[in-house]
């Protein structure tokens, strides 16, 4: 019998939750405040955390890190080389929405397969990368 489906693994709601409190933990080392969401591989958010002085505007510009990250299967910062030179992936990817095109949103990977991302917004865009990393290593401890 022909099978006319695929499985695909996802991040736990476990994980999830760890991944965001490592990342704010990190934010609060780092003395800023930050929002996080974790997302699973198809984009779709799985726990979200915003530190109570974080900036408003940055919740969506965090849960759209994670969205662009799942979705391109790329940490968000590696759009800078993606574009370069390329006039017209320029002009046409910032058209599209949701699509964040600066650090902060990182793919979480287990066994070479994409199980979700992880997208950090409301410090520097170096802060928010580290913050964002910090989450994924929270899962060695898992």
């Amino acid at each position: 019998m022909t099978r006319h489906s695929i499985s695909s693994n996802n991040v736990s709601t476990v994980a999830a939750c760890a991944i965001a409190q490592a990342a704010i933990a990190k934010a609060e080392k780092l003395g800023i405040a930050i929002n996080v969401s974790v997302v699973d591989s198809s984009a779709t958010e799985i726990a979200f955390l915003r530190m109570n002085s974080a900036f408003l505007p940055s919740m969506g510009i965090a849960k759209d890190k994670a969205y662009t990250a799942a979705g391109f299967g790329f940490p968000t910062m590696a759009w800078k080389d993606a574009l370069a030179g390329n006039i017209q992936l320029q002009a046409g990817i910032v058209e599209r929405p949701r699509v964040v095109t600066f650090g902060g949103g990182v793919p979480i990977i287990e066994n070479d397969e994409i199980i979700g991302a992880v997208g950090v917004s409301g410090g520097s865009e170096e802060e928010d990368i580290v913050c964002a990393e910090a989450g994924i290593d929270a899962l060695k401890t898992l």
